[in-house]
């Protein structure tokens, strides 16, 4: 994207973009089901439960941390995580807002 281009972007369109691109992977979004569903911190067990190597679990994990959907506290040998309750709020929000701006009408069908 050219430097002129970006001042033109709202702070929640990056916002949005950066998190799309973070969950636009089926096992990001699996390990966003799955930390939500288990509402809890969770260890090792994420590899036992993805039919995936360690180390691209720790791929997914660290690029979900990085847009700060998913946080990971060190206990020991191994890192915990856990949804980011606050941020996914957020997300939420900025999805929502983002819907709710689109003028999607039902009625004319006559575009393509």
């Amino acid at each position: 994207m050219p430097a002129t281009a970006a001042p033109s972007f709202s702070d929640t369109d990056r916002r949005l973009a950066q998190a799309f691109k973070a969950l636009a992977h089926p096992a990001r979004l699996a390990i966003v089901r799955l930390l939500a569903d288990r509402d809890e911190c969770v260890c090792g067990e994420i590899v036992d439960d993805l039919p995936l190597a360690q180390s691209t679990v720790s791929q997914h994990l660290k690029a979900l941390k990085e847009v700060g959907l998913v946080q990971g506290t060190v206990e020991g040998r191994s890192t915990c995580y856990c949804i980011a309750p606050e941020a996914l709020a957020a997300l939420k929000t900025d999805v929502d807002g983002l819907f709710d701006g689109l003028s999607l009408s039902t009625t004319d069908q006559n575009c393509c």
